[in-house]
C-alpha cells in the first residue's frame, strides 16, 4: 500500500552463472561476471549516486555522477559501465569523489529551472534526489546562454515534454530504442544544442511515438510527465494489480491518492511485461471513472420502454422472477449466460456455476467461442491441453519465430516489444499474414519471409510447409517417435508427403510462391530453436481448429516444443480469455476442460455444488440465437460481453436478442447489447474488485481493489445475489473462498492459492503436486494426453464456402490496431481516440482505382449478409482483391457484413474471409441510418430513466 517505489539497481542484471567476490567499502560483495559495480554495491544496500543510469536500460556512462574509485585502478571510471572483477577494492565514498559529484550536479543545476516547490515532479524528482545525496548547496556559475526558454510540447494527450528541464542523460531515448523498440526519440544536435527530439524534430502527437511510457517512466526529472500528475498531484500510495486489456497481463503499480487513480505504472515485477507498457495499460484508465458509467440498477418492460432506476433488491428479485418464469412457460433449457473475458476467474467460474447448478442447464458460453475456440479444440487433441506451451520470456531464445495471423506490435504491443527486441539480436522472422504487418518491415526489424497468402487458404499453406519439411527430410524423427503416437506419425507423414500438398501445387490456391514456402520451411525446420505465434488470422476461419491441428504437427514435426525458444503459442486476444475458458465457460465443460457427460467428473461437481447436474451440453452462442428465432430460448443473463456489436451477421443477433422475452446485462456501460436488454445491472470494472486475471501464457496474476464499486457491488457479488433470488444459495464472503473452491475442483489448479500468488507474484498452471511453483514450459517430459504422447492428426484442406463472385469480387477481412481495444466500449471513452476516430477501409491502390476511389472517400461495402460504409484508405499493405478494416466502432457495422459461416468443431466465426463488393457512395447505409435511429432512441430512453430516477 505504501509509495515505496521499485527498487532501482541502476543496471540491468547479468544473466551469467558465473560470480566475483569483490569489495566495495569494505563489505564483500559476491555478484555474477558480467554485473556492473554500481548494480553490486546497491545489492548490499550502497546507493551510488546516479542519473543516466536505470535498471530496465543498458549503462550509457554520461553523467558521470557515478563515478568511483578502485585501489590501483587510474581515475575514477563510471560505475555503471564498469564490470565487477575478482578481488577488485572499489570505494564510493570520499572527499574527492564528493566534490567531483557536486561539481558535476552544480553544472546541470546552473541550467535547470529553479521551481521545485511548484513543479510536478517535487518529491518524485531524481535530480532534485540526488542534489541532496552529494550535497549540493550552492550553484556558482550563472551561464550566458541556457535552455529556460525552451518551448514545451503538450501536443500528447497524457503526458507533456517540457525540454527546458531536459538533462540530456537520453534515458528515454534509450527506453523507447531497447524497451519499447520504435526508435522515435533521439539526441539532436552536439554540445550546448544538444537536444531530445522525436522524429524529425515533430510534436509528439505527429512522431513515430507509440506512446507507450517507457520514456516517461525513464526520465528521472518532470521533462517527460503525466498530465494527472500535473493535474492532480503526486501520489501517495499504490496498489500491484493486472491490466484489463489484452490477453498479455502486463503487471501495474496503481499509484493513487485517496481512490483516485493518479497513474499506471508498470511494475518491474510482472513476469509478463517486466515493467514495460503500450498506451492502453498505461494511460487508457478513465474509462473507469467516465462520465457514462451507470452505477444504478434499472428495469424496463419492454425495449420500447423507458429505463426505470430501482433498488439492487428490487432489479436482482425482477430478473429473478423473470427468468423462473420464463422456464415454467418455455422449460428449464429456455434461458442461460454468456461470460466475460474481461472478468475475473472468480467472476466467471459463479456465472457458469450458476447456469449450471442454478439455472439447471449448461446454456453457457463467452466470447472465447467467437476468436480462439479453435485453440481449445485443436492443441487439446493433439498435446492434451487447451492453452498454449511456453512462458513470454521463452521468445528470447527462439532462434526462428513465425507469425501466422497475428500482429503483435498492434495486438498484443508489450509482447510485440519483447519479440522484436530478440529479432534485433539476430532471430529470424517468417510472418505469414494476407497483410503487411508491421513486423514485415521496418528500419530495425524486417521479416525474412512473408508468406502473402490469400485469405481463406491457411491449412494448405501449412501443409505445403510441411511437405517440405516431410520430403526434405528435415523432421526431428527421434523426437516424434519418442514423444509422439507413431501410428500417427507415420499416417500423418505418408499423407503429407502426397505430392498435391507440394508447395508448386499449392501455389495457384494460396497465391504464395513455392520457392518462398521452401525457403521458410528450410529454415522454420533447421533453426536450433523455432517458435510459432499465432492469432486470430488462425482461429476465425471455417478451418480454424484444422489450421491448430497443422501447426501442432508442424511443431511436433520438427521437435519444437518441449524446452525453451519453441512452441506453439497462441496470443490471446482480450484479458481473461484464457481463464474464462478454464473456468468452465463453453457449454460442454466444466473448469479444467472435462467433459460434462463424464460421469465422475460430473458427480464430482454434483457433490460440491450440492446440486443435481445435466449431463447434456448446453447451446453455444449461436444456437442460443437461433432457439430465440424458434421462440425457445428467451431468457439470457450476459456478464460483460457485447454480442450486438461483436458477434458475426449482426442483423440476426439483433433479432434474436429483440425476440427474447428477458435479457440481463451487467456492464460498466449502456453497450450496443444494453439496448437490447430488459434489465441492466451496474457492473464495475478491475479497478473496483479482487481477484485473478490469467493470461495467454497460463499466468495467474492478481488483480486487487484499488477504489469502491461504483455501484455498490463487484461482479462477483452481484452473480452472487442473482444465484440466491433464483434459489440456488451462493455464500462466499471473499474472492478468495471462490478460489479456494476452483483450486479444489481443478486438477491442474490445485496448488493455486491467493496466498501463493501474493508470494510468488503470479502462477503459471498447471500449479500441483507434481509443480507446486507452476509450470513456465508445458510438455517437457512428456504431453498432457492420457498415453502422454502427442497426436498427427490429418489436415485435408477445404476451400471455404465463402466465395468471390462477379458480385462479389472482393475479400475482406479484419484486425485489430493499436489504440483501441476490442469492441471499444473502453479506449473510445478515452483520448486514445485521438489516433483512431474511426474504422475505415484499406484497398489496394489497384483496386481502388478501377473503382475511381481516393483515400477519405466513403465506400459502401456489400456481402452476402449486409451493407454498410466507411471510408476509404488506399493502402498497398493489403494484396489486390483483399480490403480490410478494424472493428472497434459500432457505427462501423463491420459485423453487418460478416457471415454466419464457422468452424467445423467449434463454430467459431469466419470473420477473416467475407467476399464483398466496394463502391463509391455518399450516404451511410440503409442499416446504420436505422441503427442510428434505434441507439439515439436507446440513449433517449436512459436519460428519460435517469431524469425521472
Amino acid at each position: 500500500m505504501s509509495m515505496n517505489k521499485d527498487p532501482d539497481f541502476g543496471t540491468p542484471a547479468s544473466t551469467s552463472s558465473e560470480s566475483v567476490t569483490l569489495e566495495i567499502d569494505g563489505f564483500k560483495v559476491t555478484a555474477p561476471v558480467g554485473t556492473s559495480i554500481m548494480r553490486a554495491a546497491a545489492s548490499v544496500g550502497i546507493d551510488i549516486p546516479k542519473l543516466c543510469a536505470t535498471d530496465s536500460i543498458n549503462p550509457f556512462g554520461s553523467c558521470r555522477l557515478c563515478v568511483v574509485q578502485i585501489e590501483g585502478g587510474r581515475g575514477m571510471p563510471a560505475s555503471c559501465t564498469t564490470p565487477v572483477g575478482e578481488g577488485l577494492k572499489v570505494t564510493t565514498q570520499n572527499p574527492r569523489l564528493a566534490d567531483v559529484r557536486r561539481g558535476i550536479m552544480e553544472l546541470y543545476i546552473s541550467d535547470h529551472p529553479l521551481d521545485c516547490l511548484t513543479c510536478s515532479a517535487n518529491s518524485d524528482c531524481e535530480l532534485q534526489d540526488m542534489a541532496g545525496a552529494v550535497g549540493l548547496r550552492e550553484v556558482r556559475y550563472n551561464p550566458v546562454e541556457t535552455h529556460l526558454d525552451a518551448v514545451k510540447d503538450e501536443s500528447n494527450p497524457y503526458f507533456t515534454f517540457d525540454p527546458s528541464k531536459c538533462i540530456v542523460c537520453s534515458r528515454c531515448v534509450r527506453a523507447c530504442e531497447e524497451t519499447q523498440g520504435t526508435f522515435a526519440l533521439t539526441i539532436d544536435g552536439r554540445g550546448f544544442d544538444s537536444k531530445v527530439s522525436p522524429s524529425q524534430n515533430q510534436p509528439f502527437m505527429d512522431s513515430e511515438c507509440v506512446s507507450c511510457g517507457a520514456c516517461v517512466q525513464a526520465c528521472p526529472t518532470a521533462t517527460l510527465m503525466e498530465k494527472s500528475v500535473i493535474d492532480h498531484g503526486t501520489p501517495e500510495h499504490a496498489i500491484v494489480t493486472t491490466c484489463a486489456y489484452c490477453g498479455v497481463g502486463c503487471s501495474f503499480r496503481a499509484e493513487m491518492k485517496g481512490e483516485q487513480v493518479i497513474r499506471m505504472v508498470p511494475h518491474k515485477d510482472g513476469k509478463a511485461n517486466h515493467g514495460h507498457s503500450c498506451v492502453k495499460g498505461r494511460f487508457a484508465f478513465g474509462y473507469a471513472t467516465h462520465k457514462d458509467r451507470i452505477t444504478k440498477p434499472m428495469i424496463r418492460a419492454s425495449i420500447k420502454d423507458a429505463w426505470q432506476e430501482v433498488s439492487w433488491e428490487e432489479a436482482i428479485n425482477h430478473a429473478a422472477s423473470e427468468f423462473k418464469r420464463i422456464q415454467a412457460k418455455y422449460g428449464k433449457d429456455s434461458i442461460g449466460g454468456i461470460t466475460s473475458s474481461r472478468c475475473t476467474n472468480e467472476e466467471t467460474y459463479l456465472v457458469q456455476k450458476l447456469i449450471r447448478a442454478g439455472f439447471g442447464n449448461n446454456n453457457v458460453d463467452t466470447c472465447a467461442r467467437v476468436c480462439h475456440s479453435p485453440t481449445g479444440y485443436g492443441l487439446k487433441q493433439t498435446f492434451g491441453e487447451s492453452s498454449g506451451t511456453q512462458d513470454f520470456d521463452s521468445v528470447m531464445k527462439a532462434d526462428v519465430i513465425m507469425v501466422i495471423g497475428a500482429n503483435p506490435t498492434d495486438g498484443h504491443p508489450v509482447f510485440g516489444s519483447m519479440m522484436k527486441k530478440r529479432l534485433r539480436q539476430g532471430a529470424k522472422l517468417i510472418v505469414v499474414d494476407p497483410r503487411e504487418i508491421d513486423l514485415v518491415k521496418t528500419p530495425h526489424v524486417q521479416a525474412s519471409h512473408h508468406l502473402k497468402l490469400r485469405p481463406s487458404t491457411n491449412v494448405a499453406l501449412i501443409n505445403a510447409l510441411a511437405h517440405v519439411v516431410v520430403t526434405e527430410n528435415l523432421m526431428d524423427e527421434a523426437f516424434a517417435i519418442a514423444r509422439c503416437d507413431v501410428a500417427s506419425f507415420e499416417k500423418w507423414k505418408t499423407f503429407i508427403s502426397e505430392d498435391r500438398h507440394s508447395p508448386e501445387n499449392s501455389e495457384a490456391v494460396t497465391g504464395v510462391p513455392a520457392a518462398e514456402v521452401r525457403a521458410a520451411a528450410r529454415l522454420y525446420a533447421t533453426a536450433k530453436n523455432g517458435a510459432i505465434y499465432y492469432g486470430l488470422g488462425v482461429t476465425e476461419h471455417s478451418q480454424g481448429s484444422t489450421m491448430v491441428i497443422g501447426i501442432a504437427n508442424l511443431a511436433m514435426a520438427t521437435g519444437n516444443l518441449g524446452r525453451e525458444g519453441v512452441g506453439v503459442n497462441p496470443l490471446r486476444g482480450q484479458n481473461n480469455v484464457q481463464g474464462s475458458c478454464d473456468m468452465g465457460s463453453f457449454p460442454h465443460e466444466y473448469p479444467g476442460y472435462r467433459h460434462v457427460s463424464d460421469t465422475e467428473t460430473r458427480t464430482l461437481f454434483e457433490k460440491a455444488w450440492q446440486a443435481q447436474l445435466s449431463p447434456e451440453p448446453g447451446l453455444r452462442i449461436p444456437n442460443m440465437f437461433d432457439s430465440a428465432m424458434d421462440k425457445t430460448f428467451m431468457g439470457l443473463y450476459v456478464e460483460g460481453e457485447d454480442i450486438a456489436q461483436s458477434d458475426p451477421d449482426i442483423q440476426h443477433v439483433h433479432a434474436a436478442l429483440r425476440s427474447m422475452e428477458c435479457v440481463i446485462v451487467q456492464d460498466m456501460f449502456l453497450n450496443e447489447t444494453a439496448k437490447f436488454a430488459h434489465v441492466f445491472l451496474p457492473g464495475s470494472s478491475f479497478l473496483e474488485k479482487n481477484g485473478t486475471f490469467t493470461n495467454a501464457e497460463r499466468r495467474i496474476s492478481p488483480v486487487r481493489k484499488v477504489m469502491t464499486p461504483l455501484a455498490g457491488y463487484a461482479d462477483w457479488e452481484i452473480t452472487q445475489m442473482l444465484s440466491n433470488a433464483m434459489g440456488y444459495p451462493m455464500n462466499y464472503s471473499d474472492p478468495s473462498e471462490i478460489m479456494a473452491e476452483i483450486a479444489s475442483l481443478t486438477p491442474s489448479f490445485t496448488g493455486v492459492s491467493y496466498e501463493k500468488i501474493d508470494q510468488l507474484g503470479s502462477v503459471q498452471w498447471p500449479c500441483n503436486e507434481e509443480a507446486p511453483t507452476g509450470t513456465p514450459i508445458m510438455h517437457e517430459q512428456e504431453f498432457m494426453r492420457d498415453n502422454g504422447k502427442g497426436l498427427f492428426m490429418l489436415t485435408e484442406f477445404v476451400a471455404t464456402a465463402e466465395r468471390t463472385s462477379q458480385k462479389f469480387p472482393l475479400i475482406l477481412t479484419t484486425g485489430r490496431i493499436l489504440s483501441q481495444y476490442n469492441v471499444g466500449a473502453q479506449t473510445r471513452r478515452t483520448a486514445n481516440n485521438l489516433w483512431h476516430s474511426e474504422d475505415r477501409l484499406e484497398i489496394h491502390p489497384h483496386d481502388a482505382e478501377d473503382r475511381g476511389l481516393q483515400t477519405d472517400d466513403w465506400v459502401g461495402i456489400k456481402s452476402r449478409a449486409g451493407e454498410t460504409v466507411l471510408r476509404a484508405l488506399v493502402s498497398e499493405r493489403v494484396q489486390p482483391g483483399v480490403v480490410y478494416t478494424t472493428f472497434h466502432f459500432p457505427e462501423s457495422g463491420a459485423n453487418v457484413i460478416t457471415t454466419d459461416n464457422s468452424d467445423w468443431a467449434t463454430n467459431c466465426p469466419e470473420y477473416k474471409v467475407t467476399a464483398v463488393q466496394v463502391t463509391k457512395v455518399s450516404q451511410s447505409s440503409e442499416w446504420q441510418q436505422e441503427y442510428h435511429k434505434f441507439s439515439e432512441n436507446q440513449l433517449d430512453l436512459l436519460e428519460q430513466g435517469i431524469a425521472n430516477g
